[in-house]
């Protein structure tokens, strides 16, 4: 499809003279909604009726993966189709600025309507005449900050308002009274994107308790994760630093009720658990039920199928995993995003890819499924042939699988990096790698370099090692172990050249990788 082009047709059926009408977009992006608390994905903690529908009728991308498993940082990574170091925000209190080009302004120049509902987080107005505020859209309605969870406050082009009721359902009404706004001729992109499930889980009253032992679908224990007992043993000194422990560091705000009295510290620990869970899994059903609304309300209007319509989250996160809550380590829990499509013009329904993808590639993906071309600045790279099945997306994909006689796909692979280190809320140190299929490597350089966020503090630089397929919860770190030194030679090379593949710097006190300096490309 081409996008639209010169005067919009105000006809609903492209003529012999019109160029083809792109897709309209709904692209709904919740926040910290974990891929193993989604039905499709094989949840056994939830259900996801909704959002298990647009993977039905279309794609699941199993291995789509955040850069910076952090919220604001990866809004932007989706937005712009650029890593951290290059759109600037690269910590929570590192704003954006607005003015670079994302997937929306190319849209909306190519005469798509946009518009922009919900957690926007990446600051406000302006600072030193940096514009923070959206841009790009025909109209956009950004709660506050994390926003409120219960009658939040909305910022727009008019003002500061509070809207009375339920964030997860104001947003959807919000979106659906600007498309019905619109009347009928261009397509129309509008992102709605969920404050829920973040912390502090607060549910509505039609989900609280839905998974509590009293509930509808509770009556037994949420299951407790295999690894929920995990002391970290076999992680980095920097892993065991960090202030996410279910058992130690959820809040009397989290809680909402006082622990039992009597309790051991296992069973306490337990019993914050299911505290835990049932809030954010109330919040996870409230933003299915919406998801489900908005594609219901696309059905009635004859519309569903001339529209895309994604469901993500800006990144993973742990749910009792290690003993964890929150992301930011680049751990399979918290750097794995959902990501399920559908638009049956175009996309076979029943597919799941396998191919690495990451936050990333997801603005070149959607400006070529609406025909628009991509701005040289993304650094992503589509994979809409790959959903559609072209011929050219196939041809690429077997010329990965078959680089250097690899048939299992090891050439693939992403490049990741934490910047917040050592922050106040949960002292996760600095870090970048590189993942494979098979392969984690991890580079702790525990340094904030004195970006807003970090602290100052500077830890001992630690690696990790861990092989996917022998250890998939990543249990034991093999980076010193003799048996994976080829391997560690291998993945940190690869990093090396995939980070400056992407423009970014390594740590000045990071050595070059054996295989670089042998190779004589350290520059």
């Amino acid at each position: 499809m081409s996008a639209t082009t010169g005067e919009p047709s105000r006809s609903t059926e492209p003529t012999a003279v019109d160029p083809p009408r792109g897709p309209n977009i709904v692209f709904l992006l919740s926040d910290d909604h974990a891929a193993h608390a989604i039905g499709t994905y094989g949840s056994v903690v939830n259900r996801t009726p909704h959002i298990d529908a647009i993977a039905t009728a279309g794609a699941r991308l199993d291995n789509l993966f955040a850069t910076n498993s952090l919220c604001a940082p990866s809004r932007a990574s989706i937005l712009t189709g650029t890593y951290s170091h290059v759109n600037g925000v690269t910590t929570l209190d590192t704003f954006i600025d607005a003015s670079q080009p994302t997937f929306v302004t190319a849209l909306r120049e190519a005469g798509y309507r946009t518009a922009f509902v919900g957690k926007w987080h990446m600051g406000q107005g302006s600072t030193d005449g940096v514009e923070h505020d959206p841009q790009g859209f025909d109209r956009w309605d950004a709660l506050i900050d994390q926003g409120e969870y219960h009658d939040p406050r909305f910022r727009s082009p008019d003002g500061l308002r509070v809207e009375p009721g339920y964030a997860t359902d104001l947003i959807t009404d919000l979106a659906i009274d600007w498309v019905e706004s619109l009347g009928g001729g261009d397509p129309w992109c509008v992102l709605v994107w969920h404050k829920a499930p973040h912390r502090p889980w607060e549910p509505d009253a039609a989900h609280a308790g839905l998974y509590a032992a009293d509930g509808p679908l509770g009556g037994a224990p949420i299951p407790v994760p295999a690894t929920f007992t995990d002391d970290l043993a076999g992680r980095s000194d920097t892993a065991r630093r960090a202030a996410m422990r279910v058992a130690d560091h959820l809040t009397a705000e989290d809680l909402k009720q006082p622990v039992p009295q009597g309790l051991s510290p296992d069973e306490e620990a337990l019993w914050k658990y299911q505290r835990y869970m049932e809030d954010y899994l109330a919040c996870v059903a409230s933003v299915d039920d919406n998801v489900g609304r908005l594609t219901s309300w696309l059905a009635d209007r004859g519309e569903l199928d001339d529209t895309i319509v994604i469901y993500s989250s800006d990144q993973g996160f742990f749910l009792g995993d290690h003993g964890w809550f929150d992301k930011r380590f680049m751990y399979e829990e918290s750097i794995r995003m959902p990501f399920v499509l559908s638009y049956p013009r175009a996309v076979p329904a029943g597919q799941a890819t396998n191919r690495i993808v990451t936050n990333v590639d997801i603005a070149p993906t959607l400006l070529e499924a609406a025909g628009v071309e991509v701005p040289d600045r993304m650094q992503g790279r589509s994979f809409w042939g790959e959903l559609t099945g072209t011929a050219e997306a196939q041809a690429d994909r077997e010329s990965d699988r078959d680089r250097d006689g690899d048939r299992r796909g090891e050439s693939e692979g992403f490049y990741y990096r934490y910047w917040m280190h050592d922050d106040r809320s949960h002292q996760v140190g600095a870090h970048y790698g590189y993942r494979t299929h098979r392969y984690t490597l991890i580079f702790f350089y525990n340094d904030g370099l004195g970006l807003p966020g970090c602290s100052d503090r500077r830890f001992a630089q630690e690696w990790e090692l861990y092989d996917l397929e022998a250890d998939p919860e990543e249990l034991v770190n093999v980076a010193d172990d003799p048996a994976y030194a080829a391997v560690r030679d291998d993945l940190e090379a690869r990093m090396w050249l995939a980070q400056k593949e992407v423009g970014d710097e390594p740590h000045p006190e990071q050595q070059v990788p054996r295989h670089i300096r042998e190779a004589g490309s350290a520059t």
